[in-house]
């Protein structure tokens, strides 16, 4: 088995026993004393994954799961002071603003699962984000387009990458296989990937 990355090579933000299995980029990581707090969800059924399209916001266009900030007094904070793994304590919990978010985004509920947690930057923005990665495999109600996002299933097969933010082809694939993972990217202004890296709880991987 590949060892652990050893501490002192962990990205900013992370922390614990993390295999690393793919990590890039010359530059060095980009350091915000911000960090705010978002979720996203995926639903994975016979085959196929539910994604929607962008409609405004960071991301115009891009395909994505379904989800925003979570909504508590601890949403914008110090990252001296704020913890940059486990849930936020204080007013809306990160599952229940997914719950929230996904019935507000696509008219849906769904019981879900975490199973992972990515930190991006993006040039010209002043934090960080701190993303839980939510997946389901059932859901209630009716799919519908909104203001935020537009609905469509693609067969896991063909989910659209070049539609989709850089760093998605290295970390989706473990929401599908409902390995657990997480993760660091940096982008520049353009949205292009600028640093990456990506680690397991230890079991194979192939992604």
């Amino acid at each position: 088995m590949t060892p652990a990355t050893s501490p002192d090579k962990l990205p900013p933000g992370i922390a614990g026993e993390w295999v690393g299995f793919t990590e890039g980029g010359q530059n060095p990581w980009r350091i915000l004393d911000q960090t705010r707090y978002y979720t996203n969800t995926y639903i994975v059924q016979d085959g196929q994954i539910l994604l929607g399209r962008k409609k405004r916001g960071i991301g115009l266009d891009y395909y994505n799961g379904f989800g925003k900030d979570v909504e508590c007094p601890l949403l914008l904070c110090s990252s001296e002071h704020c913890p940059t793994g486990g849930k936020v304590e204080v007013g809306e919990s990160s599952k229940q603003a997914a719950r929230r978010e996904l019935e507000e985004e696509a008219g849906i509920t769904a019981p879900l699962d975490q199973v992972g947690t990515l930190l991006f930057t993006k040039e010209g923005v002043e934090w960080t984000f701190h993303i839980d990665i939510y997946r389901a495999e059932e859901y209630e109600g009716k799919i519908v387009e909104t203001e935020e996002m537009c609905p469509e299933w693609f067969p896991v097969s063909r989910i659209p990458y070049d539609r989709m933010w850089e760093s998605d082809g290295y970390w989706l694939p473990l929401v599908l296989s409902k390995k657990p993972f997480i993760g660091r990217t940096d982008f520049d202004a353009n949205n292009r990937l600028q640093k990456w890296w990506f680690g397991h709880d230890g079991g194979v991987v192939s992604a």
